[in-house]
């Protein structure tokens, strides 16, 4: 076991891996993860069901039987993800047992094709939820303005949801109110509260990415001086905001009759650009009751050469807000650089979702021999 994710877990920080497939399962390799790499939960998303539907070999069985049994590309998707994250589910139960349900959970998204239609997330993260059928499973459902009253309404019917696609404290602050509504439903309904978990994504590289070439683009002196500091401020604040919330009047009721708080999780803590430390998405965001979803590579490279050294998110919020007050007046906005995330965002969870479903009916209707 790595001392760097021992220090990380000791400061409340649940580690979780961005990656799931069918190998990783039946090789062992996601149990290997969990005993020596303080793994506790795994995300997955079209992107990588599409990478590990098209590498793997584990799948053609399966495959081959939808086929004959005719089964139209939409279901076939929701079979095969469901499988391995049914899987994944058993896989981390123990952990789901062992943190009395704060952890262990495995995230599966719903079909990116109907992100902007709030019915049909509602009903897609419905039959996710039957079809699963796992008490540690976290339904995907993307933060846009569709996608919130999906959100209260999963929440409220006691079904656990991972938010995700979050860039702008704005829509966060949305997704925070809009997790309260759910859970006040909930409770109004009848449920109980301690069954129902949530976490909401916020990402992280991509507010570098996007920055740093505006910031390239102005060119002077001063802009370059803010390169590959927005994303850390960013999300730093969005932990302030997470605070404030917590501290609400109608938190703390909720909280009192059996709610668990909505985690903040860092996603896209891969770093991309290759001038930046490749753990700086998981030193510099160090705080009690986060997730931090890594790539493989990053994981390890926390455990090998991390620098964990506490909490590094309190008593940085006015420093941070005076980050994003100065890109501002060098001329990037805040607003416009959280728009076109959230619209670039949208647009790849879609032509993600659109790769997939297209390699698998390929697949589908690739002739095979009787059986």
């Amino acid at each position: 076991m790595s001392e760097n994710l021992d220090r990380l877990a000791a400061e409340g920080v649940a580690v979780w891996l961005d990656d799931l497939s069918r190998e990783r399962l039946a090789g062992g390799e996601l149990a290997d993860l969990i005993r020596e790499q303080r793994v506790v939960g795994i995300t997955s998303n079209p992107t990588i069901f599409a990478k590990a539907i098209r590498s793997g070999t584990r799948y053609h069985a399966q495959v081959g039987d939808l086929a004959r049994r005719g089964v139209q590309v939409g279901e076939a998707v929701r079979a095969l993800t469901a499988f391995d994250v049914r899987w994944a589910c058993d896989v981390l139960r123990p952990v789901y047992e062992a943190t009395d349900g704060v952890d262990g959970r495995v995230s599966l998204e719903v079909d990116p094709r109907v992100a902007h239609d709030t019915a049909a997330t509602i009903a897609e993260a419905r039959a996710l939820w039957w079809l699963v059928d796992r008490p540690n499973l976290f339904v995907k459902i993307p933060a846009t303005r569709p996608g919130l009253e999906a959100i209260s309404t999963a929440l409220a019917e006691g079904i656990s949801i991972n938010v995700t696609l979050i860039f702008s404290l704005d829509r966060y602050d949305q997704v925070l109110r809009a997790f309260l509504d759910g859970m006040t439903q909930a409770r109004a309904a009848g449920h109980d509260l301690t069954s129902i978990a949530s976490v909401a994504s916020f990402f992280v590289s991509r507010v570098d990415t996007e920055v740093d070439s505006r910031l390239d683009k102005i060119g002077t002196p001063e802009a370059r001086a803010l390169r590959g500091r927005a994303a850390i401020a960013n999300a730093r604040l969005a932990y302030q905001h997470f605070e404030q919330a917590t501290a609400s009047d109608q938190w703390q009721t909720l909280a009192a009759a059996g709610m668990r708080p909505q985690r903040p999780l860092w996603a896209s803590t891969g770093v991309k650009d290759p001038s930046y430390s490749d753990t700086r998405y998981v030193d510099e965001l160090v705080a009690p009751r986060v997730v931090n979803t890594m790539p493989e590579h990053t994981l390890r490279a926390v455990a090998d050469h991390g620098r964990i050294h506490g909490d590094t998110i309190h008593d940085t919020y006015a420093a941070s807000q005076q980050l994003l007050d100065d890109l501002e007046a060098a001329g990037v906005s805040y607003d416009d650089v959280v728009r076109v995330l959230e619209d670039e965002g949208i647009s790849k969870f879609t032509a993600s979702g659109n790769e997939l479903f297209e390699q698998l009916d390929a697949e589908l209707h690739t002739e095979r021999p009787a059986a």
